[in-house]
């Protein structure tokens, strides 16, 4: 059960990664190069159908099975590997903090001028890319150290 729970943790953690790494240099660089209308409608759309239940399958198992995997006792897991654990759920949890916290009201608040009085797409843009792509990068970088903190563990 725990070398499950590790490789479902690596699994997990892994293709959150790739969605992460995928979305910072290809997706986000190629709606750079859009319109500020088009990007708005783009991101707009995008973030309809990112969270879908295949996407917060893995959103939440990057945390459960990397806690799970730390939780459940085994005789002879050394120190190592339960240090790595650690530090990659940290990173985790610190990559949902920053999603949670920051992304995610972005994305609302990106929703939520859609129609309205002030949907000056210019302006949307302005409050919404820079700060967003700083996030991502954040996060970004926080998943993949999580997911090479998993992969460790896994080989201790």
């Amino acid at each position: 059960m725990p070398t499950t729970l590790l490789a479902l943790a690596v699994g997990c953690t892994g293709l959150y990664a790739g969605f992460m790494l995928i979305f910072q240099t290809g997706i986000m660089p190629a709606l750079a190069r859009l319109t500020d209308a088009e990007f708005v409608s783009a991101m707009r759309r995008i973030n309809e159908y990112v969270p879908k239940p295949v996407f917060l399958v893995v959103f939440l198992g990057i945390v459960v099975f990397p806690a799970a995997a730390l939780a459940v006792p085994i005789d002879g897991r050394s120190d190592t590997q339960k240090w790595l654990i650690l530090a990659g759920l940290v990173c985790v949890v610190l990559n949902h903090l920053v999603t949670i916290g920051g992304n995610i009201p972005l994305n609302n608040a990106l929703a939520a001028s859609e129609g309205g009085a002030g949907d000056d797409p210019a302006a949307v843009r302005a409050a919404f890319e820079k700060r967003w792509n700083g996030l991502h990068r954040i996060r970004t970088l926080l998943i993949t150290a999580g997911f090479g903190l998993l992969i460790a563990a896994s080989l201790t």
